[in-house]
């Protein structure tokens, strides 16, 4: 790429607000939104993850939305891939794309241009890995990549079976870690011209937006739709059901727990996760962070248009 492609990212923990200003930002650029939440991909899964819904799309295209269904696997892999050509794509029009969302693993690998590993397949190990799960359950494989990689489990879900394997794969044959940052990024710059946003609240201020959204998630029907998903035939072990919200729901539906339990769970779940993605930002220096708790709503929009335009010269 001779000379970089524009964009425009807004990161944050979850119910920092990212949704609100992507959606204000594009309609004042009259762009489109690339999404870079890992739950958002799934069909169906759209009030546990805060999905936005039509109406409040205000007419703005959102891409990497509603893409898979319950059962496939969506990796750091994937996302690179179509994030990458779509954005290629949207710049062709003449315009610079928004990507939101919270998987700082994504983002980064993004931004920063990871390289995956060179290790090739090898189908006897990967059918021996195979058989091990069978007989042993996927946790027995997580346990073996834990001790193997530990830094490569930290970054894959204990039931994402396909990432778990072809994290060994790489470790046990490649004797390379499958988490390793090989990055292209030189001298610190990204493989993007972009100004990435950073939207932050003081904790105490974050845990309340995150307890009222789950009680508005209950009220909004979530115990209906995890109902439906399971049965419409979606099984509690898919990648898609073991989000937050989802994973607790569906115990509670199976009478593990009652409603008030299930409740407080995604709570202490979610607040657990916002400091996690904090953490994870923490290792991305370029992000330029907007403290919400003085700047909200226009304000905030008309600083950002501000920082928006003397980057890219608008």
């Amino acid at each position: 790429m001779s000379e970089r492609e524009r964009l425009i990212v807004i990161l944050g923990p979850t119910a920092a607000g990212k949704t609100e200003l992507s959606i204000e930002l594009a309609k004042a650029l009259g762009t489109e939104i690339i999404s870079g939440d890992s739950m958002l991909v799934y069909q169906g899964f759209d009030i546990g993850s805060a999905k936005p819904s039509m109406g409040e799309r205000q007419g703005i295209v959102h891409h990497l939305v509603d893409i898979l269904p319950a059962s496939a696997h969506f990796d750091v892999t994937e996302f690179k891939q179509r994030a990458e050509a779509l954005i290629h794509e949207i710049h062709g029009r003449g315009r610079i794309p928004i990507l939101a969302g919270g998987t700082g693993l994504y983002v980064q690998a993004l931004l920063e241009g990871y390289e995956f590993n060179e290790t090739s397949g090898n189908h006897a190990y990967r059918k021996r890995l195979e058989q091990i799960a069978e007989e042993q359950g996927g946790e027995a494989l997580y346990a073996m990549l834990t001790e193997r990689d530990p830094q490569a489990a930290e970054t894959i879900h204990p039931r994402n079976l396909r990432r778990v394997i072809r994290a060994l794969e790489v470790a046990e044959l490649g004797k390379e870690s499958i988490s390793r940052e090989k990055f292209s990024v030189k001298s610190g710059e990204l493989r993007y011209d972009a100004w990435v946003i950073g939207l932050q609240r003081n904790r105490q201020a974050l845990y309340e937006r995150i307890n009222q959204r789950v009680q508005r998630m209950f009220a909004q029907g979530l115990m209906d739709e995890v109902w439906g998903l399971l049965d419409s035939g979606v099984t509690r072990e898919m990648q898609a059901m073991q989000g937050i919200g989802y994973k607790e729901t569906a115990a509670c539906l199976a009478g593990e727990m009652t409603g008030t339990e299930a409740i407080e769970l995604i709570r202490k779940h979610t607040r657990h996760f916002a400091k996690r993605q904090l953490t994870w930002y923490r290792r991305m220096p370029y992000i330029h962070w907007y403290d919400l708790d003085h700047l909200q709503g226009e304000r905030l929009l008309r600083r950002v248009w501000e920082d928006v335009g003397e980057h890219f010269h608008l």
